[in-house]
């Protein structure tokens, strides 16, 4: 008898599992996609919500578990995915740059926002209104992170890559089985891939399509990651990245000449130096219509959990969410009502 199967393993599942493992619970994984949405963008961690200049939910909380969470990973993989990365905001007009210095005066944003504003970045970016910094900020190497996690716990015998089958499942009162393997409960943590999950296919999940393309640019001198519409981030030598586009109605993961004719032209607009496009990437995002995570257990079965719709949050909202939902079945207490998933109960029939 296993404590938990895991169903999905993006930043929702490799969290919960690091959990379990540093709880010395028992647990066997089950996940079809190697290569999830979560490593085709990669994963900023950004306390601010930069169109509005307005703290992400819950950002005291998240911020203070984000780096000792991941860290303990590292550790354990013995390998390193954490990396500080500048975050700037490129401002569009006088009014918006008194935006940023007003914001930068309340006291939940003033450790986060810089109040002293560069008047350039690059020379072949134009800046005439100036570029705020957001301070606090970096990336999750999520194509370090995922795949070094996987081949760990394939050597142990826990990982199965394949797609779970639902009419297998056989659910009891006390645990639930599947292909001979029992387990007390099972936890569901699979991204957009919910919405074919007959158990919490009721949940309002909007999924939404972004896309990238890698690009080359020898002249281009750049920092950090550059936030205007759009955003451009540094892969190393002379290599970036472009994105990203959000389409709610497409819910096809390849990449389409639109997305691409779309990001060239916000590339345009930022840079003035020579490119060379060298690859395209899409996904989708798990995103929900009120823009909060689906967390906790399922109306009926209660040995059934789900940990999920981090949408464009996830290196943020993984430890939270994962510590919330463990804490939640382990230690009985309670998920933050926004985003238990009880506040969608009325859809469930």
């Amino acid at each position: 008898m296993k404590d938990y199967i895991i169903v999905g393993f993006g930043f929702a599942g490799c969290s919960l599992v690091h959990l379990l493992e540093k709880h010395q619970k028992s647990f066997v994984v089950f996940s079809d996609d190697p290569t999830p949405v979560t490593t085709v963008a990669g994963a900023m961690f950004n306390p601010i919500i930069l169109k509005r200049f307005t703290p992400v939910w819950r950002v005291e909380e998240q911020m203070a578990l984000l780096l000792p969470f991941f860290g303990e990973i590292e550790h354990k993989l013995a390998t390193s995915f954490i990396y500080k990365t500048r975050v700037f905001r490129k401002f569009t007009s006088v009014e918006e740059k008194n935006n940023w210095f007003v914001a930068s005066d309340k006291p939940i944003l003033s450790q986060y926002l810089c109040s002293e504003v560069r008047s350039s970045l690059s020379p072949y970016i134009e800046t005439p209104f100036g570029v705020g910094e957001v301070l606090h900020t970096g990336l999750i190497n999520t194509r370090v992170l995922i795949p070094s996690y996987q081949e760990k716990l394939q050597k142990e015998g826990v990982y199965f890559q394949e797609r779970l089958d639902y009419d297998a499942l056989e659910i009891k009162d006390d645990s639930v089985c599947y292909k001979g393997i029992s387990a007390k409960r099972i936890v569901f943590c699979e991204g957009y891939g919910m919405v074919h999950n007959p158990f919490f296919n009721y949940l309002p999940m909007v999924g939404s399509k972004g896309e990238l393309l890698s690009f080359e640019a020898d002249d281009l001198q750049l920092d950090g990651v550059l936030k205007s519409d759009g955003f451009i981030a540094p892969l190393g030598g002379n290599t970036f990245k472009i994105g990203t586009t959000y389409d709610n109605d497409d819910k096809d993961s390849s990449p389409t000449a639109h997305g691409r004719q779309t990001l060239i032209e916000k590339l345009e607009r930022l840079i003035s130096c020579p490119y060379c496009i060298t690859g395209q990437m899409a996904g989708i995002r798990p995103t929900v219509k009120d823009r909060r995570p689906l967390v906790g257990v399922h109306p009926k079965y209660k040995n059934l959990f789900i940990l999920n719709g981090l949408g464009t949050h996830g290196a943020l909202l993984a430890p939270y969410t994962a510590t919330s939902l463990y804490d939640f079945i382990e230690n009985r207490k309670t998920i933050d009502k926004e985003m238990n998933i009880t506040r969608h109960s009325r859809f469930f029939q």
